[in-house]
Formats: structure tokens, sequence, C-alpha cells
């Protein structure tokens, strides 16, 4: 039976790469950013990389050069290396999927991206799924997991059939997502949601009128969405989605 997605994931909005703002020296997916959003009792979205030696890194580029300064690929560094590579506008390093879950300790909900190993959203995975699965081991609290790649989800079916998992999806340009256009067009209506045990999705907020995403609301499916980037915005998506991913604006909290 596939685990459905806690009612509290559909309540407090969602934090995107937690509650960042690096001119208050809390960068995106830093452990400053997920204090700050435990503390304002938002739930709180992350992505997860994988290191060197195959530890799940709270990191959303496949490139440092953007969030450190230091260029080159986080798949080359070690999960040591990365904790003692500085974030700009931080006091520390990269932390580990295990870092963020000792600080969020069950207290909201925690909403996991695998970033897509592959290359290609095709079938390359493991590792990262693993070290994950591994790190949730004896988590209390609500967590559920998603990825863009169709056979990431299934991976983690397969490993932990008892967690809630879901599909990250998008309109899927090739231009935008640097993916060829075949595989665009076949992940863009969403096709593996029954294969892969999905019991949500988190969709791209721009392309929420998509008729797929219609269909899959109407059989039940809890429509997440990404990134909300003002009230406005949010009061939009929220036609649709039953939650919203934001950043760059404080959400109103229904508490």
């Amino acid at each position: 039976m596939t685990p459905v997605l806690p009612a509290t994931f559909l309540q407090a909005p969602i934090t995107h790469r937690a509650l960042h703002d690096k001119l208050d020296n809390r960068p995106e997916n830093s452990r400053a950013a997920v204090r700050a959003a435990v503390k304002a009792g938002y739930g709180i979205e992350i992505d997860l990389q994988l290191s060197a030696d195959n530890r799940a890194l709270v990191f959303h580029d496949y490139d440092l050069g953007r969030l450190t300064g230091r260029p080159g690929p986080v798949r080359q560094i070690s999960a040591q290396v990365a904790s003692e590579t500085q974030l700009l506008h931080a006091d520390d390093g990269i932390p580990t999927l295990d870092d963020v879950l000792e600080i969020v300790a069950g207290k909201v909900p925690l909403l996991i991206e695998l970033k897509d190993q592959d290359g290609v959203m095709g079938p390359n995975v493991g590792p990262l799924e693993r070290d994950t699965v591994r790190a949730l081991e004896g988590y209390e609290g609500p967590v559920a997991l998603m990825s863009f790649n169709p056979n990431s989800v299934a991976e983690l079916a397969r490993l932990a059939p008892h967690l809630p998992r879901g599909i990250t999806t998008c309109s899927y340009q090739p231009k935008v997502e640097l993916l060829p256009a075949a595989v665009c067009d076949y992940l863009r209506d969403i096709p593996d949601f029954v294969r892969v045990g999905a019991s949500f999705i988190s969709h791209e907020v721009e392309d929420l009128s998509r008729p797929r995403v219609a269909e899959l609301k109407a059989q039940g499916v809890p429509v997440l969405c990404w990134t909300v980037r003002s009230a406005a915005q949010e009061a939009e998506a929220r036609k649709i989605a039953d939650n919203v991913t934001f950043e760059g604006y404080i959400a109103a909290h229904p508490a």
C-alpha cells in the first residue's frame, strides 16, 4: 500500500531550501536557515546531493561555486570536506542530512528532494537513496521524500516502502531543464505516478494549470507547488495547490 502524505504537510507553508536570507547569514539549505524555519514553525524543503563517499549532503547545486565561491562538482568532495567548505554568508559548511535531522528533530514537517544523479533522469540511481534511507532510520517526525527522477522515487519505494514519496514536476522545457527533448516530452505529463507508488506531486507554480495536475487533484492526490515568491502569487497558487513552497517573503502562517 502506498503511504499517504501526512496532513501536516498541507497546513503550515513550506520554506524553500529552509527559511533562508543571506543578509541575515542564513543561506539556502544551511543549518541557520533550518533553525530559523523550525523556530517560525514552518515546514522545510531541502535538497540532497551525493558526496564522494556516498553521503547525503544538504545542497542544491551540482557545482559548489554559487554557494561556496569554490568551483568544482559537489560529487567530488567527501562529507568531511563538505562540512569544512564554508557556505557564503554563513559561519559553517555544507551540512549532511544527518545534521539537519538532528536540528529538525521532528518539530516541523521535512520535505526532502533528492536531486537527479543519473544526468538524464534515467535508472543510474541508488547511492543517494540508500544513504537517505539510512539517515532516516529511527527518525521520528513527519517526513516525505521526492525527486524529479521517477527512477529515484521507485528506488526509494523499494528501500523504504513505509516512507511517503512523491514526484517533483514541472513544464519540462528542454532549454531550461538542460535535458533532451524526448526526456522532457516523456516526463511532462507525469506518466510514472502510479508505477513508482507516489502519493503526491510538487509542481512548478507557473504550470499549475496543466490538465494532468487537475486530473491528479481530482483523484485526491495532494498537490504541493514550488517556488512561490510573493503573497499575491501564493493566493493565486492556492486556487489549485493544497500547499505552497515559498521563499523571498514571509508567508502567512495558519497558527
